[in-house]
């Protein structure tokens, strides 16, 4: 079993920084690809960013290409989304997952609770 937990996210302009993060328990962190997925009001969970377990190899949305990172720190059980240039539509709950593989659908076996991203035009 693996528990994670989403922190980080907030209230911000339009144009800001936000970096959202995501502590995973467990010691085999390292093994699983994470995920981040956002979803908006109205709209179905969308696929954002991914990372393998070594961090060699990462996927990122078109929406967020070039404004969006995924980092992931193993030795604190620790994977980072450091989102710039945000914009309104930007905005959804941001969740973290975890899986054995990494994939840009739903396909994770582990999910986080979610934390909110609010940008303000």
């Amino acid at each position: 079993q693996v528990q994670l937990v989403e922190s980080g996210g907030g209230l911000v302009q339009a144009g800001d920084s936000l970096r959202v993060s995501c502590a995973a328990s467990g010691r085999t962190f390292s093994t699983y690809a994470m995920g981040w997925f956002r979803q908006a009001p109205g709209k179905e969970r969308e696929f954002v960013a991914a990372i393998t377990g070594s961090g060699g190899t990462t996927r990122y949305a078109d929406s967020v290409k070039g404004r969006f990172t995924i980092s992931r720190d193993n030795a604190k059980n620790t994977v980072y989304l450091q989102m710039n240039s945000l914009k309104p539509e930007d905005t959804a709950v941001y969740y973290c997952a975890a899986g054995r593989i990494l994939s840009i659908d739903y396909s994770y076996d582990y999910w986080g609770q979610g934390t909110q991203v609010t940008v303000s035009s």
